[in-house]
């Protein structure tokens, strides 16, 4: 039977807090570009900053004249209202006058006789016909309060109860007018409006109700108007000021990238200069910058390479008076025994000087070769632990000397790494030196980790120990952390700056801690493979018992103390598997 086809996998759906997580990590990434930009693009600041001035007093200058177009519109429409109110109060009162007995029984009922029956629906077709239709006329009778004739379709109810109570108190000419909206009584939607209020013959109340239809269409298009020119203005006022800081930036950014290149060994960068501005002065002014440090840089690299070759030289010169020197100081040395103790102490004293000038014409030497770039690797495979085996094996007799004991912490398995041997025991001879003349005679640990990439080897000594800010100045040639304190076994101050070039020379670190009163560690971190970018180290730069004394003295509960010394122990024995990073 032909084998069951596998079963697709699901996709994993995912839950609202991932998405929500997914959601803020790009805001954060999106966000972190535009931070960017804007730090970077002072084109960018500079146009962003005028948009929001220029928006900010555009809105302002707006509001200032759509409020002073519409106050004046409004005014202009309320005077021309309280005139035409004022002339139709005027008509009305003569039909709206007091009838005397005579005329009211002349007068039949609906008759003809220049007034009608009912003097306020006289009043209200005069006055409706003449308006036009352009406003309304509602009467009022003050015998009957809240009854009165309306023109057209408009509610009276539409005038405020504030506005009537003033009207009732006035004097008979004066006029009143309010803000009001208009209620019509079919469907006709309500809308803005005036009302005007009077006083005729001290018995009716006349009000003229104006609509502002036509007054706000057309504030509503000069509002149109004050927005698009204020608009078009922001943008013609970003396009000026993109136009103007693009004439300043555009020379500074080329001054920049100009920079940049001379910077990175371009000596014959140079700007254009045009013009007399100051633009152009700061050009000029970079371009004699240029030439004046293009000189001071040939004259320096002249002088090194003098120097380097001065040094060369003197070294090499030293060589052969020095070995006629040796020679006989090793004759004398073979024969101080047939000397006075005071000849016999002489010529120890000269072997040991002859021995430390040699070694010290040697490091000159290398130091010369790294100077003019002349030195090379012989890259090998190598168990690192053969490696340091030698070069414990090399400083055991001066440990000795100096009471010391060494305690090696090697993995049990195969090290394994292409580096130059003779340089890699060069650098652990010079540790191990250093720290056999700063130990104090107290033990020294050797320490071997490995991981995929890289490997390391620490030398632990518990001596004085580095002040703050030394770990950095130890590797400067010919620096010494207490200059009143004589050399115990007679190094030439270069041995950790050659092993610090060694060490760059292999693509790895050599870094120090120290701390005083309780000693001081050098950790030598190699790639496995050589070329390869070295991105960690296997072994801590801190000893591990000085981070579990930390963390026991800074610890809130020290129930925990004990695990984690347990850690700590196992990290010492582990050391080969360890995976730190760089301190």
């Amino acid at each position: 039977m032909p084998a069951a086809a596998p079963a697709k996998k699901k996709p994993r759906r995912r839950t609202p807090r991932q998405i929500a997580r997914g959601v803020r990590r790009r805001a954060r990434r999106a966000a972190g570009r535009v931070r960017r930009i804007w730090r970077r693009s002072l084109q960018l600041r500079v146009v962003t900053s005028t948009l929001v001035i220029s928006m900010a007093v555009v809105a302002v200058l707006g509001v200032f004249l759509m409020q002073s177009i519409a106050t004046s519109v409004l005014k202009s429409r309320e005077l021309a209202a309280v005139e035409e109110s004022r002339a139709n109060i005027a008509t009305a009162s003569g039909y709206l006058a007091p009838q005397t007995a005579e005329v009211a029984d002349a007068s039949p009922e609906g008759g003809s006789g220049g007034q009608a029956a009912n003097p306020v629906d006289s009043a209200v077709s005069a006055l409706t016909e003449r308006s036009g239709g352009r406003y309304d006329v509602v009467v009022f009778n003050e015998d009957g309060i809240g009854d009165g004739r309306a023109s057209g379709k408009i509610d009276y109810a539409s005038i405020p109860a504030r506005l009537r109570d003033k009207v009732k108190a006035s004097e008979e000419g004066v006029l009143y007018t309010q803000p009001v909206t208009l209620r019509y009584l079919g469907t006709k939607a309500p809308e803005s409006g005036l009302a005007i209020g009077g006083k005729v013959n001290d018995s009716y109340e006349i009000y003229h109700l104006f609509p502002l239809n036509s007054e706000e269409t057309t504030l509503l298009a000069v509002q149109r108007v004050l927005i698009g020119v204020g608009v078009a203005l922001v943008l013609l006022l970003a396009a000026i000021a993109y136009l103007v800081t693009r004439q300043v930036v555009t020379p500074v950014r080329l001054a920049r990238q100009a920079a940049e290149r001379l910077a990175a060994g371009r000596l014959e960068e140079r700007l254009k200069v045009r013009g007399e501005d100051d633009l152009a002065r700061l050009a000029t002014s970079f371009n004699e910058m240029a030439s004046n440090l293009a000189v001071k840089i040939h004259q320096l690299e002249e002088l090194s390479q003098v120097q380097r070759q001065f040094v060369s030289d003197v070294s090499h010169e030293l060589r052969t008076p020095l070995t006629t020197v040796r020679m006989a100081a090793d004759l004398l040395y073979e024969s101080r025994e047939d000397f006075d103790p005071a000849a016999a102490r002489s010529a120890e004293l000269m072997q040991n000087q002859l021995e430390r000038f040699e070694s010290m014409l040697a490091d000159l030497l290398e130091i010369s070769r790294y100077d003019a770039g002349a030195a090379t690797l012989d890259v090998e495979s190598v168990d690192m632990r053969d490696v340091v085996l030698r070069a414990v094996g090399d400083s055991e007799a001066l440990a000795e000397r100096q009471a010391t004991r060494f305690e090696l912490r090697l993995p049990s398995e195969h090290c394994m790494a292409e580096v130059d041997s003779r340089r890699v025991e060069r650098i652990l001879r010079n540790l191990l030196f250093n720290a056999i003349e700063h130990g104090e005679g107290r033990d020294i640990v050797v320490t071997l980790g490995a991981d995929r990439d890289a490997v390391a080897v620490a030398v632990r000594d518990h001596g004085v120990g580095l002040k703050p800010g030394e770990e950095n100045l130890v590797f400067d040639r010919f620096w010494r952390g207490d200059p009143s304190r004589a050399r115990t076994i007679g190094g030439t101050g270069l041995g950790l700056a050659i092993s610090r070039e060694d060490a760059m020379l292999h693509g790895g670190w050599l870094q120090a801690w120290g701390s005083p009163g309780e000693g001081t560690q050098f950790r030598l971190s190699l790639p496995r493979l050589a070329g390869t970018e070295l991105r960690g180290s296997p072994l801590p730069l801190v000893p591990p018992e000085v981070e579990i004394r930390r963390a026991w003295r800074g610890h809130a509960t020290p129930v925990m103390a004990p695990a984690v010394a347990e850690v700590g122990a196992r990290s010492l024995e582990n050391a080969d598997a360890g995976g730190f990073d760089v301190d």
